[in-house]
């Protein structure tokens, strides 16, 4: 067989002088003396000149694999890309067949089939993938496309011209991974996971069986990130995922949903019996010590529980209801698990509103006050001794453009879990500010207005430098306003909180421990903290005429305030009993229905007009009014 070397013997393309035929004739007669020492003279077949053009461009493809083939399908011409794709020399695939040297086995009788019936009956081989083999046997997957030359000579030549889609493939590969699993875990991702339990569901629906999904968040993630930087942060993952997949049993589901968020399925789990017991024995899992860059450390997890069919028959629902139930078990403590409730999801969503409530009320930039939605009640503080209004306390309200009431101890929580609670003190603080300017403003006697400073507020930095300038930007000064913090927050405080609220001290702001004997009310901390009084909580107040432990606590933090230079609050005074009590006690200052509900800063204003002896609601604003109760948030932020 002679082999075809095109660019050796071919113009680049017929000179317009040259007849088609005289190149051909050329081209023979050279193809000729080449053959005469195989004794064979085969003659090549006459090429129109988009023919010849093809050719002289076959020339050029030297990094595409191209062959020519002539009617017995004999290789004619094997470039270097060829030998490169397929692993044979041109040598060595010179002169053999198609079929000996690319195609499969099972693919050979349809390739010779598709060869003749395009020389024989003009049906061209249309291009494709395909998947031909490698003289090592491995397989080869191609785009080939065909063309034939001379296809009405008795010697039509078939080229191919072969595209590696070996790259192409693994391309399609990382795609389907990345699409598929998360890289750092090796786990399916979220999509990934809810294909394969809606097929997975479908199976227990066909064989009325259980499923058990459980959404396991890790517990303070970000505490890591933030103290241990995200390369450590990626090592606690992996630790986790590599646990929870030893966990698994080998028909579960397993896959990565969030940052810190796994989500396992369980078919055929005897819910009545087996779940808690996995539940319990997933904690103690997650919960063994690491050992990660030779820190040991120890991390938990916050669990949510949904059963198939009891809780929903659809992947989303199902997850979602694992997902709320998880959302709860981390605002009850963390490191435990709950089991999705209708009740609790109604309850939850309800939050997720007032969240979303609150926000937008605080974007209105003000404009929430106008629609009159949140508000600032204010509840005095009476001398116990002459019955003077000394202070009082401001305390937020939220009563809808639909006029719903919404409970401080309902949206108050919330705010601190979506973290919209600094933002809400501002507000409170600014618009105790404007309205103590007001009061000002119309002559009215001086006394000074209480907030409460929640404890994730008074970590912020600057927070209370931040709290003097907004007071002097509207004229007023340390007589004007005071701070509340509970005894919690005080004694977690870091030295820069501590110091900050010391500047405060020193300028002459009353700063009170709210709630106090409700906390750690460790005595030795008292003498280092920067404050000017305790308020004593409410609940010692309300038994302390009939329980002997809670009259000796009420009167053993009087004495120790006074001891310690202090001014004694108790709250939550409600009985003339409690109020003698007190007094006998020599409390400074009480606080409560007795003496004067919260109420509008036009009510405030009449008591202080009243003037200097704005004696209390004894006259029928106190002991018979509403009994709703301070409210304390987990912080310490207390709204009446």
């Amino acid at each position: 067989m002679t082999p075809l070397h095109i660019g050796d013997r071919l113009p680049p393309y017929p000179r317009a002088k040259q007849s088609i035929a005289e190149q051909d004739s050329r081209k023979q007669t050279s193809d000729q003396r080449l053959s005469q020492s195989e004794g064979e003279a085969p003659a090549l077949p006459s090429l129109t000149l988009s023919e010849w053009r093809f050719r002289e461009l076959l020339m050029s493809l030297s990094r595409v694999a191209v062959q020519g083939y002539d009617r017995d399908r004999r290789v004619i011409y094997w470039n270097s890309a060829s030998q490169a794709l397929y692993g044979y020399s041109e040598q060595e695939a010179l002169g053999r067949r198609l079929e000996e040297l690319l195609i499969p086995d099972a693919m050979v009788s349809a390739v010779i089939d598709a060869h003749q019936a395009w020389v024989c009956h003009g049906t061209e081989i249309p291009p494709e993938e395909l998947e031909l083999k490698h003289r090592s046997g491995a397989t080869v997957p191609v785009f080939s496309h065909h063309v034939m030359l001379a296809q009405s000579s008795d010697n039509p030549l078939m080229f191919c011209i072969d595209i590696d889609l070996a790259g192409e493939r693994q391309a399609r590969r990382d795609l389907d991974y990345m699409t598929r699993f998360d890289r750092l875990t090796g786990l399916p991702n979220r999509h990934a996971f809810e294909h394969d339990l809606a097929g997975m569901l479908e199976e227990c629906r066909l064989h009325d069986d259980s499923l058990l999904i459980l959404f396991i968040d890790l517990d303070r993630f970000n505490e890591i990130n933030d103290t241990h930087g995200y390369e450590y942060g990626d090592k606690v993952i992996k630790e986790a995922a590599r646990r929870l997949k030893s966990f698994r049993r080998s028909h579960d589901l397993l896959a990565r949903f969030g940052t810190d968020e796994f989500v396992l399925a369980m078919p055929r789990v005897d819910v009545a019996n087996d779940a808690t017991q996995v539940a319990d024995r997933l904690l103690e899992t997650i919960a063994r010590p690491m050992r990660i860059q030779n820190r040991e450390l120890r991390i938990n997890a916050s669990v949510g529980l949904s059963l198939y069919p009891d809780n929903g028959s659809a992947v989303q629902e199902l997850v979602g209801n694992a997902d709320a139930a998880k959302t709860r078990a981390k605002q009850e403590g963390r490191n435990t698990y709950r089991f999705f409730s209708p009740e609790a999801h109604a309850a939850m969503v309800r939050q997720h509103r007032i969240a979303a409530s609150l926000q937008r009320l605080l974007d209105q930039d003000g404009k929430a006050d106008r629609e009159g939605e949140l508000s600032l009640a204010y509840q005095p503080q009476v001398s116990a001794s002459s019955g003077y209004i000394d202070s009082m306390e401001a305390l937020l309200r939220w009563t809808t453009a639909e006029g719903e009431f919404i409970s401080p101890g309902e949206f108050i929580p919330v705010a601190e879990r979506s973290e919209l609670i600094t933002r809400l003190e501002d507000w409170v603080l600014h618009h105790a500010c404007q309205q103590q300017q007001r009061w000002r403003q119309q002559g009215l006697r001086r006394v000074r207005v209480d907030i409460n400073i929640s404890g994730r507020h008074a970590m912020m930095p600057g927070m209370f430098e931040e709290c003097s300038r907004c007071v002097a930007s509207y004229g007023l000064g340390p007589q004007d306003i005071g701070i509340e913090l509970t005894e919690n927050v005080l004694i977690e405080a870091g030295q820069s909180v501590l110091d900050s609220l010391r500047c405060l001290y020193d300028q002459g702001y009353k700063i009170a421990i709210d709630d106090f004997g409700t906390g750690f009310s460790s005595m030795s901390y008292l003498k280092f903290l920067p404050v000017t009084a305790l308020k004593i909580d409410r609940t010692f107040v309300a038994e302390c005429t009939q329980d002997p432990k809670d009259r000796a606590i009420m009167e053993a933090s009087i004495f120790l305030g006074h001891r310690l230079g202090l001014e004694v609050i108790a709250e939550g005074v409600e009985t003339a009993e409690q109020e003698a009590l007190l007094q006998e006690m020599r409390c400074d200052l009480l606080q409560g229905y007795y003496y004067h509900r919260p109420t509008d800063a036009a009510s405030i204003a009449r008591l202080l007009r009243a003037g200097p002896l704005g004696l209390s609601g004894k006259t029928g604003s106190g002991a018979h009014g509403s009994r709703e109760g301070n409210t304390r948030t987990s912080t310490g932020a207390k709204y009446n």
